[in-house]
């Protein structure tokens, strides 16, 4: 079974909110858009963000009001203290501040306005990782 494309699919109240937030601070870019559906994309990121307007009909009716509760959007970076400074200077609010898991991680995040969490890892490169 080839792949030839990824995504994750979101359900949130607002749509545009979701998708700006990504486009603005994150560098995605609109690749589809319909009432109460977008798909983002960026080049770099291996997969689609899908956001879905909850109670789309659309939806199987037993996921139409869920939320993208408990989800992460992790994205692995380069520079971590750089992506920190840049969104705090855009105004972003930190969520969870920057912090390094006993196993390598380092991450921070940011929540968008549907409360889906966006966290950005990179990796301590003397673990070898």
């Amino acid at each position: 079974m080839p792949i030839t494309a990824s995504a994750v699919s979101l359900n949130v109240e607002d749509v545009v909110a979701s998708s700006a937030f990504l486009t603005e601070h994150f560098g995605f870019r609109e690749e589809a858009a319909a009432d109460g559906f977008v798909s983002l994309s960026r080049d770099d990121a291996g997969m689609n963000v899908v956001y879905l307007r909850r109670g789309l009909p659309s939806l199987p009716e037993d996921q139409r009001e869920d939320h993208a509760d408990g989800v992460i959007l992790a994205f692995v970076v380069d520079n971590l203290e750089a992506e920190l400074a840049r969104l705090t200077a855009e105004g972003v609010t930190i969520t969870m501040p920057l912090r390094e898991e006993p196993w390598g991680e380092r991450a921070f995040q940011v929540t968008d306005p549907n409360g889906v969490i966006v966290q950005l890892v990179d990796w301590n490169a003397s673990d070898g990782h």
